[in-house]
């Protein structure tokens, strides 16, 4: 059994933030899950573009709001405390942050391992390291 309390992760190597976003990864890939798990901040009126074409995310927001727009379709979705939105076919997307800070709870699968870097796509490399 494995126990996460997000305040013990504020701070260490486990917490990132770039680009006006911070991301507490409570599960990686070296936890051994099949997938990784993490709560993500996103800053009222900031706006992000995404395209994690080698992972599936799916993602639920617990507080604040904003909207997420489908680059493929032009579709533009609000997102409020409740919301679930699932990139289930790598959509490339644009994530705005609105009115509030977003608190986001994030899955990965494949898992990351908490080493990505977005690259210009605005998506993680696959990993290439074996377990």
């Amino acid at each position: 059994m494995k126990i996460v309390r997000v305040q013990d992760i504020i701070g260490t190597e486990r917490e990132v933030s770039a680009q006006q976003w911070t991301s507490r990864r409570l599960l990686l890939k070296k936890d051994g899950m099949g997938f990784s798990f993490h709560e993500t901040i996103i800053p009222a009126g900031s706006e992000h573009t995404f395209w994690y074409k080698h992972h599936l995310e799916a993602v639920y927001c617990v507080a604040g709001n904003g909207s997420i727009t489908d680059l493929a379709t032009g579709e533009t979705h609000q997102i409020t405390d409740g919301t679930l939105y699932a990139l289930d076919k790598h959509d490339k997307h644009i994530l705005r942050g609105g009115t509030e800070d977003m608190r986001l709870i994030c899955a990965f699968n494949p898992p990351v391992t908490g080493q990505e870097v977005h690259d210009e796509d605005g998506a993680y490399l696959p990993d290439t390291e074996g377990n």
